[in-house]
């Protein structure tokens, strides 16, 4: 068997053998197979031992979170919040493979302060919410039906990914050429730095999204508006630079409008036309339809994958990756060396491990409308905590091109001498059942299908795991 001695520079085109045909960064193996999972059915009892640190959906199963552990811990007598105790679970009895005093990686839109206005609001997560939130920064925004958020630009590049409902958007490029698009559920757009751009919700309920900036320091309120610098321009310069009497600018805003309620946009090829013969249609395309690629579909859920190498061309400094972890699957323990992944769920709950180096592990758990961090380098995996629902979410990186290393294919592309002594040393029986799996599961990895599933003698033999 071939061996990967390839760097992921060029993830697209790297095969492990001559049948393996699915490109490297497509082996999202969502491991899992719900039934031979083990249901740990309350593990918050003084008595009860689980040292495999099995997962708990607390929210799921309608569980009180106390700090109870493998015979350790005490009840809790003072003020708790329950609510909170069960969207994070392994906060409150963390699993015993937990070690250091890593900081915070999780943070709540829920948390974040919102600001109202007409038709609409917005709220963000930056390095000032969530301080290990360095490279990216993420704002979500509501645009009622025909709401504007008005002409603008940015230090920073802008790019989105659209929770709901229906968007159109304007730009400009360099050249002077204008852009128009409408977008749905699950499209992206990106604006390169310093491009002026507008968005508009459509549809009767108009539109959400998921704003993101390539610089964790990015403020929403730091944002160049159109009425803003005209409103701080004197009258008489306005005047001689569009070539107009003074007098017109008394009707123009005071201050920023920044959300606005406007009237609905007519048909977008209407909107597209020339206002003048100075005006063209840029060659440039800023928006993708992440919703419509083909995704790798697997028996553990889906992946889609855009960047600038790939299919998002102008997308130069964030790549992302769209994945559906099914109920009992999970994202296999991996990292990524370019960026820090800064994701995003959109629905379900899932648990993620943390490993920093030097004996440091934290686990956090996660729900819709949460962001959590993963500094680059450091390994984790995503577990789906339910059993009957899904996982949607983003993982998004500033980058221009997705990239991660598995410890899966790590360990099946090392000798397997060198794997056994370093893991099983001593242990022949062990150390032949982990390396067949290893070399098992890479073969299978060469099908359509990338998934590894858990398989159905996972927990032969182990009794104490079955009657947890």
């Amino acid at each position: 068997m071939q061996l990967l001695t390839t760097a992921l520079a060029v993830l697209a085109i790297t095969e492990l053998t001559s049948a393996r045909t699915t490109p490297y960064w497509a082996k999202q193996h969502l491991l899992g197979d719900p039934a031979a999972a083990v249901k740990v059915k309350n593990p918050y009892q003084p008595g009860l031992k689980d040292k495999y640190d099995h997962k708990v959906d607390a929210v799921g199963d309608e569980l009180d979170p106390l700090p109870y552990r493998n015979g350790k811990g005490a009840s809790v007598l003072g003020p708790w919040n329950r609510e909170r105790s069960r969207q994070n679970p392994d906060v409150v009895r963390p699993p015993t493979t937990d070690h250091g005093t890593l900081p915070n990686y999780r943070w709540s839109f829920a948390d974040s302060h919102i600001r109202i206005e007409e038709g609409g609001w917005t709220r963000q997560t930056t390095i000032r919410e969530l301080p290990t939130s360095k490279e990216l920064a993420g704002v979500n925004m509501r645009l009622d039906m025909g709401v504007i958020r008005e002409l603008h630009w940015h230090i920073q590049a802008e790019w989105a990914y659209v929770l709901e409902g229906k968007v159109r958007i304007t730009a400009l490029d360099t050249e002077g050429g204008n852009f128009v698009d409408d977008l749905e559920k699950g499209d992206l757009w990106y604006f390169p730095a310093g491009h002026p751009h507008s968005l508009q919700g459509l549809a009767p309920n108009g539109t959400e999204f998921l704003l993101i900036f390539d610089d964790g320091n990015f403020s929403e309120d730091s944002t160049f508006l159109l009425t803003d610098w005209l409103a701080h321009t004197p009258k008489s310069v306005l005047a001689e630079n569009f070539r107009i009497s003074p007098e017109v600018f008394e009707a123009i805003p005071e201050k920023e409008k920044y959300i606005f309620q406007g009237s609905l946009p007519g048909p977008m090829d209407k909107e597209r036309a020339p206002l003048t013969n100075g005006v063209k249609k840029t060659e440039l395309n800023f928006t993708h339809r992440l919703s419509q690629q083909e995704p790798l579909n697997t028996t553990g859920g889906q992946v889609r994958i855009a960047d600038s190498k790939r299919n998002f061309h102008i997308s130069k400094t964030v790549a992302a990756a769209h994945l559906t972890l099914n109920p009992g699957a999970m994202r296999e323990m991996h990292w990524h060396p370019t960026a820090d992944e800064w994701s995003f769920v959109i629905s379900g709950r899932a648990r993620v491990t943390i490993f920093a180096s030097e004996g440091n592990a934290r686990t956090q758990d996660y729900q819709a409308g949460d962001v959590g961090i993963v500094p680059r380098n450091m390994g984790h995996f995503i577990e789906n905590l339910s059993d009957d629902e899904p996982v949607e979410l983003l993982e998004i990186f500033r980058a221009d091109e997705y990239t991660d290393f598995s410890l899966f294919d790590w360990m099946a592309s090392t000798p397997r001498r060198m794997v056994a002594e370093h893991l099983f040393q001593g242990d022949k029986e062990r150390s032949k059942k982990f390396l067949d799996a290893m070399e098992k599961g890479l073969d299978e990895v060469g099908t359509h299908d990338s998934i590894r599933k858990v398989p159905d003698d996972h927990y032969e033999g182990d009794e104490e795991a079955k009657e947890l």
